[in-house]
């Protein structure tokens, strides 16, 4: 177990980076030009999902991130539904992800009707290992027509649909090398992965469309919000009509050519997300160096810090340790809360949860192994240190 001095040492580093009082897990900074970009919303009456900002934070995330396209959407929820819609899922077909995520990837496949298989992941990753995807489709698999085929239940396995775990970028060239062998569509989830890079190559521009989540509690924010990438022009150009409840654009007249979403980010959100961009390789920078001290915290205290695989820069939105077991989990968790420092384990695995508990797995040995160890510790950017970098900068 660890000892208490090691947690009481943990909590002080904390509060040296944090400050006093209760230290959340992550909070927005806003330290930019966010009011005055509201009040400019404001001021022009262009508060919904038409607005110069919408098309401005989209140019932004697209140029960043080494997209050709971006459409922003209301959260990143939306932003995977649509996504998959647009790589073709169908009802009854089959997803390939994780158990080891948060729900709105499960969330975002059964909106269409579609069914999650999972795969295990990799200790290093957090994310799903290339490893065991190959093994499950050699073994679970066979080709028919151009497409992969569940052997057992005969449905088409469609997507593939890997998780950047808390930014840290999966082995993704290795999966999608694999989903192409196997004739099934890639999307990566990044929701959380921002500012994440594979050598030099953005996290989210491996398959054929990606998303990104900008709620309270990512990197950037724009309070809600979301965003579709891809390099394909026709597929954001239908993103975007499947996104704005798929009206053809007409001067008066009301005509809608599908079943579409109500789905675009309003101008106000937008203006938010401008301002934050603006911020986002400073903060990227201070967090990179907040993760330096947790790492050699752990290093003299004997804990294991998840640090970055080489050849991989994630953008350290979560900080995260691995523990012995669940009952020093548990109790590491129960000391930190009640000191007024938030923790929080990592998900409950979703083939644990009801609604998925049917779904075909691999096993997911690794991904029970992590559960039971894995524990966030606080990640915000301190507005302290955002002022001096960006002072230093200036």
């Amino acid at each position: 177990m660890i000892d208490t001095d090691t947690t009481d040492n943990l909590i002080a580093l904390v509060r040296e980076i944090f400050g006093e009082g209760f230290i959340p897990l992550h909070r927005p900074v806003f330290e930019g030009n966010e009011k005055q970009y509201l009040i400019d919303c404001i001021d022009s009456n262009f508060v919904s999902s038409v607005g110069a900002r919408v098309t401005e934070f989209e140019e932004r995330i697209a140029a960043f991130s080494g997209s050709k396209f971006a459409i922003a959407t209301v959260n990143g929820t939306a932003a995977l539904h649509a996504a998959l819609i647009l790589a073709g899922i169908e009802r009854g077909d089959e997803v390939l992800s994780q158990a080891l995520t948060f729900i709105a990837t499960c969330n975002a496949i059964s909106y269409i009707g579609a069914k999650p298989v999972f795969i295990d992941v990799d200790e290093d990753t957090l994310g799903m290992s290339p490893v065991a995807l190959r093994r499950w489709l050699e073994a679970n698999s066979r080709p028919e027509q151009g497409r992969a085929v569940n052997i057992t239940t005969g449905a088409r396995i469609a997507a593939c649909v890997p998780m950047h775990t808390f930014g840290f970028p999966v082995r993704i060239a290795e999966i999608a090398a694999i989903c192409e062998e196997f004739g099934i569509a890639l999307v990566e989830d990044a929701a959380e992965s921002l500012g994440s890079y594979v050598g030099e190559r953005h996290t989210g521009t491996f398959g054929k469309l990606a998303t990104y989540s900008f709620n309270g509690n990512k990197v950037i924010t724009t309070g809600g919000g979301g965003m579709i990438v891809t390099d394909d022009p026709e597929l954001a150009k239908r993103a975007k009509h499947l996104t704005t409840t798929a009206k053809i654009p007409h001067p008066y007249e009301f005509v809608h050519d599908e079943v579409g979403y109500n789905y675009r980010l309003p101008n106000l959100n937008a203006a938010l997300g401008c301002a934050q961009m603006e911020k986002l390789p400073a903060m990227l920078a201070i967090k990179a160096d907040i993760a330096a001290r947790y790492r050699t915290f752990c290093a003299e205290h004997g804990l294991r810090f998840v640090d970055a695989r080489e050849g991989t820069t994630p953008n350290w939105w979560l900080n995260a340790v691995i523990l012995n077991d669940r009952d020093e989990r548990d109790a590491f968790l129960s000391y930190t809360n009640e000191h007024q420092t938030m923790t929080r384990p990592i998900w409950r695995l979703m083939s644990e949860l009801d609604m998925f508990s049917s779904c075909q797995s691999d096993g997911l040995d690794t991904s029970r192994w992590l559960s039971d160890r894995i524990v966030n510790l606080p990640s915000s950017v301190p507005e302290s240190e955002f002022h001096r970098i960006t002072n230093e900068r200036s």
